[in-house]
């Protein structure tokens, strides 16, 4: 097989995870502001909102307020998984709460680097391989990487929320690619989510390839 010039990575869910789950982080955080609730509860519905959410694509919005469209996107989700969770009211402040629970998540803290990532990227960048990074997380991707010690591996850094654009559309991946003066077929991308790693990378004429993380089907 063909040894390609670039391989791109998705983050969450394919170098990084979550300790526990996103409830657990959730109602560890929400137990400081006095509210009680239990992490699977939590989880049911944030996936639920989660899912529900528009994508997090500013096309309206200058560069320099992003980080603050991605603040108040992601603080709508947690809203309505409290919501859902029917403990909203419980919140004497929820905004300081959320303000904390925004900046936990752009630390090492909540996350855990997959056992397997470390060797592969060393392996990789020695048989002279770029790297990047194609994600669609948001700014605090930057600063997550940079304290779980990943940050230097990757030549590149392309986040959705930035590029305006996002998985599985092809020109998320194009403008990644341009990052390294590369073609589709001299590249691969790899990903957990099967329609927007695997099958979008394949619409853009770049090698997909799936990673399990989920030990189901």
């Amino acid at each position: 097989m063909k040894k390609p010039k670039v391989i791109f990575l998705d983050a969450v869910g394919t170098l990084f995870g979550v300790k526990g789950s996103v409830g657990t982080v959730y109602s560890q955080i929400a137990q400081e502001f006095g509210v009680v609730v239990a992490p699977e509860i939590l989880n049911k519905h944030f996936f639920k909102s989660f899912k529900a959410a528009p994508p997090s694509i500013f096309l309206d919005t200058d560069i320099q307020d992003i980080p603050q469209r991605e603040f108040d996107w992601w603080r709508s989700i947690a809203l309505k998984t409290f919501e859902g969770a029917g403990v909203l009211q419980e919140f004497s402040d929820f905004s300081a709460f959320f303000g904390e629970l925004y900046i936990h998540f752009g630390t090492a803290e909540p996350w855990f680097v997959y056992p397997d990532v470390s060797l592969a990227l060393v392996n990789w960048r020695r048989l002279g391989v770029e790297l990047g990074v194609l994600s669609n997380f948001d700014s605090r991707l930057y600063s997550v990487l940079q304290s779980l010690g990943l940050r230097d591996y990757f030549k590149s850094i392309t986040i959705s929320t930035q590029v305006r654009t996002a998985k599985p559309d092809p020109q998320i991946f194009n403008i990644a690619l341009q990052s390294h003066h590369c073609s589709p077929e001299d590249a691969w991308h790899i990903g957990d989510s099967i329609t927007d790693d695997y099958h979008g990378a394949i619409k853009a004429g770049m090698r997909g390839i799936w990673i399990n993380r989920q030990q189901n089907y």
